[in-house]
């Protein structure tokens, strides 16, 4: 099984949901390695997907491009002038579906963060034929987020598994408090709550979704 979790923006929780859910994974004896195949900045996703995953990877097994430049990949490569290799990706991508059972790929960004000028992160979840995740954060503007993500993911031809809504809970903000209810009515996929510190095993909602994945 491989999963690529997608985000409606940067900063909505992919890294925390894809660690926790390898965390889970693990927990539970299973065979599983996080992939972040392109970091911009510094590479502490990488690092905690890495110190989540299996044993006896690196660092450069789960992360084959590192860009300094805190941007967009298509910004950093412009400003490091070097070209991010997609074979390269692929080529790590397919090496740790041969050592693990379950592979969770988080991608930079949003689902459209360019690339290339004309390749997109979308573009490599669609390369990489994998089953899509998104992961939203609960505030104002996330109804907006959260469709067009997955309208575009559909759009791709790809499945969408199910949307994480992270941050639920009760404020005195009508969005935060009506965005679960509304994304139940307007998409047609799971809405799952995100996988708390306290959770010792993986939700049963959870579970289906990826025993759904299997055979993709």
């Amino acid at each position: 099984m491989s999963l690529f979790i997608t985000g409606t923006d940067t900063g909505v929780g992919k890294t925390y949901t894809a660690a926790r859910l390898l965390h889970l994974l693990r927990a539970s004896g299973t065979s599983c390695a996080g992939m972040k195949p392109i970091c911009c900045g510094d590479r502490r996703d990488a690092e905690f997907l890495l110190a989540a995953g299996s044993d006896g990877l690196t660092i450069d097994d789960i992360n084959p491009v590192w860009l300094k430049t805190p941007a967009a990949p298509f910004v950093g490569s412009l400003m490091e002038k070097v070209d991010i290799d997609i074979d390269r990706i692929l080529a790590a991508f397919h090496s740790l579906q041969n050592r693990v059972e379950h592979v969770i790929v988080e991608g930079t960004g949003g689902w459209m963060v360019p690339i290339h000028r004309n390749y997109f992160v979308s573009d490599l979840a669609a390369a990489m034929k994998m089953p899509v995740l998104a992961v939203a954060y609960n505030r104002l503007g996330c109804l907006n987020h959260a469709v067009l993500t997955v309208q575009n993911i559909l759009a791709h031809g790809l499945r969408c598994v199910g949307l994480v809504l992270n941050n639920v809970q009760e404020t005195g903000d009508i969005a935060a408090v009506t965005n679960a209810d509304i994304l139940k009515k307007i998409l047609d996929i799971p809405l799952l709550c995100g996988l708390g510190e306290n959770l010792t095993e993986l939700p049963a909602d959870w579970r289906l979704i990826l025993d759904s994945t299997i055979d993709s």
